[in-house]
């Protein structure tokens, strides 16, 4: 069966990378990409992979791993961090942390997304591998992961140090990481202003957006005399979430009106669909089943990247299992969903059993035989 959806918008469809600037696009920096969260699709790039310092958008990744050890379950929000006489002696950004003073990571945290906080950030590092070098071993390998091929950090700051640079692609990609997978980060990067210590000590964001750009989730700033003004956006609207990527802004007003030129772009020309069945799926038999029927269901959303402009079609073909032989697993494949874009294919979504079915043992098949011919009679 094939469905063709009627779209409000006209929908073409998205070419992976746009290489050229649209007209009228003016970026203000060295280096800059603009990428979809959920798709992870670069919708508009420039010397998107030049090496240079990031400055505080290193504690990007800082963020990253320390919302993962959250995650994983090795350290608790809760948690006291104790600072040691290292991470107290950290210049630039900080919040004056003693040598001894304990903090919660919760605060830690918020230190580190709200204002950039230096000795923050060596503290957390210092508590979750027992040093700053055991911790920058964890970011490289953590990049190398992620496939952030331009990147080597040195420190987890951010402070300039010899063979420290990333690219504009490469703090995208951990920014999606960060706000795809640990979506709680905004909890703090969201954060204006608010205080540690009691109410002591106040913070104030050092990303504008957060106050004057509509759907501002994040992320995070950077500055140093060498790497000029930097800068990770994140935002959303309609569903959609935007990671804008600024890097060697001459100024700070630059940097951030060239995420804000970015993200602008981008949720103008651009939307996520989300793309349903044309009708209920029937159920598939069961052969040999403790159950007749087995219900099936989409194994996930299928949602496509779009542009908003131009013409096109997205049609649906299922392909479903008439039967299945038992036994039969819950979330067991019994066929998929192809999606296709002016008929080219944008997706293959499995369909799988919503729940499991036993097999029927021997007495039973006699059982249900039993039953059938007394039917029929």
């Amino acid at each position: 069966m094939k469905r063709v959806l009627p779209i409000v918008l006209t929908l073409a469809m998205l070419i992976p990378y746009v290489h050229a600037a649209p007209a009228g696009l003016q970026v203000n920096a060295a280096s800059s990409v603009l990428m979809e969260k959920e798709t992870g699709t670069v919708l508009y790039e420039n010397n998107a992979h030049e090496k240079l310092e990031p400055a505080s958008v290193t504690k990007v990744m800082t963020l990253l791993l320390t919302m993962e050890a959250l995650a994983d379950g090795r350290i608790k929000k809760e948690d006291m961090v104790s600072t040691s006489a290292y991470a107290a002696s950290m210049g630039g950004s900080q919040v004056f942390l003693e040598e001894g003073e304990q903090m919660s990571v919760h605060d830690l945290l918020k230190c580190i997304a709200v204002s950039s906080a230096n000795d923050a950030a060596v503290a957390m590092a210092e508590h979750l591998t027992g040093s700053e070098a055991a911790f920058v071993e964890k970011m490289n390998a953590r990049a190398a992961e992620l496939g952030m091929n331009d990147t080597h950090f040195s420190n987890c700051t951010g402070l300039p140090v010899a063979d420290h640079y990333t690219s504009a692609y490469d703090i995208a990609l951990m920014s999606r990481q960060l706000v795809l997978n640990h979506p709680d980060i905004q909890s703090y990067s969201t954060i204006w202003m608010d205080t540690i210590r009691g109410g002591a000590f106040g913070l104030s964001n050092t990303n504008r957006l957060i106050r004057f750009y509509n759907g501002a989730t994040g992320l995070k700033t950077g500055f140093t005399d060498s790497a000029l003004y930097c800068l990770s956006a994140t935002a959303e609207r309609n569903g959609m979430e935007l990671i804008a990527a600024v890097m060697k802004s001459p100024t700070s007003d630059d940097r951030f009106q060239a995420a804000k030129t970015l993200m602008d772009y981008g949720f103008a020309n651009y939307s996520l669909t989300t793309v349903h069945p044309d009708r209920a799926l029937a159920p598939v038999t069961v052969l040999l089943g403790e159950q007749e029927q087995v219900q099936p269901r989409l194994a996930r959303e299928c949602r496509l990247l779009l542009e908003r402009s131009g013409s096109g079609e997205v049609a649906t073909e299922l392909l479903v299992a008439a039967d299945v032989a038992a036994p039969v697993e819950e979330g067991q494949q019994l066929g998929k969903m192809i999606v296709r874009v002016n008929g080219e294919v944008r997706d293959e979504v499995p369909i799988v059993a919503d729940r499991g079915v036993n097999r029927l043992s021997l007495p039973g098949i006699f059982l249900g035989m039993f039953r059938r011919m007394l039917m029929a009679g």
